[in-house]
């Protein structure tokens, strides 16, 4: 199994916006690709910054790849999210699941 680690923030009048995209979006786009097996998408904020962090866990990177496409470590964005996300980051980090 392999963990895909994204990390974006926004700005917190933009948070409860964001996460809704996120939950009306994004998490059925991951849920209807063949391979993916569950996620976690997590969430802090201070006074200034609400921080997000997603972990999907896929069957293998060869799945990740057909989800991404050929660039399987820049982060899928959407047009939308440039309004909402600050310093949109431009890769993820992959794991290999060897426990749980």
């Amino acid at each position: 199994m392999t963990a895909r680690v994204w990390e974006g923030k926004t700005r917190i009048e933009h948070s409860e916006t964001y996460a809704k995209i996120i939950e009306e979006r994004d998490i059925p786009d991951y849920r209807k690709t063949d391979g993916f097996i569950k996620l976690s998408f997590l969430k802090r904020s201070d006074n200034e910054f609400t921080y997000f962090k997603l972990l999907t866990f896929w069957t293998d990177l060869k799945i990740i790849k057909n989800f991404t496409g050929p660039n399987f470590e820049q982060a899928v964005s959407y047009k939308e999210d440039e309004q909402y996300l600050v310093d949109f980051p431009g890769n993820v980090i992959h794991y290999d699941v060897f426990a749980e």
